[in-house]
């Protein structure tokens, strides 16, 4: 493709106004129903459902289209527990001091400590690096733009097509989290970004109350 060359954009669908309404009504139930949940099942989910979800974070818009993220999905037993292992020794110092008086505060309604047996219990973690820079299509180094920005709606765009696909998700951001570099074998130019835990909920599982406290409109948004 040479550069400036663009195509007709024949697929926008355009709905009447009362569709628009109805499907964006509609839509937001739907995600008023995503929870992040810690009491997973080990259920088995099809790799498929799982790639298909990454396709569409891969639609995500990105500076200069450059795609700046790699997901990194783990099924392996072996390599979930290595990615627990390593978390949970990192949270215990988090828990223990490291995050400040404050921050352990603020999480406690929440009711989260250092112990995640979700990481192996789940069928499935993404992790989720950033590229600071990448390749050309001839192999050339070439420099990612607003990398922290388009991983994150790349991520955003994930758990809602995991949730769309019925699946329960929790993100997980261990700090520091440069060991899923080396779990995960990715290359120097790769970042950790976010570990996504995917999978059915648990019998049992439960949400916090203080979770399903969402901010109302005129306090996320204003119309000028």
């Amino acid at each position: 493709m040479q550069p400036h060359d663009h195509s007709p954009l024949d697929d926008f669908i355009e709905y009447p106004e009362n569709e628009m309404m109805s499907r964006s009504a509609d839509f937001l139930q739907t995600m008023q129903r995503r929870h992040s949940i810690r009491q997973f099942s080990d259920r088995p989910v099809d790799k498929k459902v799982i790639e298909n979800c990454l396709l569409t974070a891969g639609t995500a818009p990105s500076g200069a289209n450059h795609q700046p993220w790699h997901f990194a999905a783990i099924n392996s037993s072996t390599v979930k527990q290595k990615v627990r292992e390593q978390a949970e020794a990192h949270e215990r110092g988090f828990y223990e001091g490291r995050a400040g008086e404050q921050w352990l505060q603020d999480l406690k309604p929440l009711g989260t400590d250092s112990s995640k047996p979700y990481l192996e219990l789940a069928p499935w973690l993404i992790a989720v690096f950033s590229q600071k820079s990448g390749e050309t299509e001839s192999g050339d180094k070439r420099q990612n733009y607003y990398v922290h920005e388009s991983v994150g709606i790349a991520v955003g765009m994930l758990i809602t097509a995991l949730h769309n696909a019925g699946l329960a998700t929790l993100t997980h951001t261990p700090k520091p989290m440069n060991f899923l570099t080396q779990v995960c074998n990715r290359p120097e130019n790769e970042r950790a970004y976010m570990l996504i835990i995917a999978g059915y909920p648990a019998d049992e599982a439960t949400i916090p109350a203080h979770a399903k406290q969402k901010k109302p409109l005129e306090s996320i948004a204003s119309f000028l």
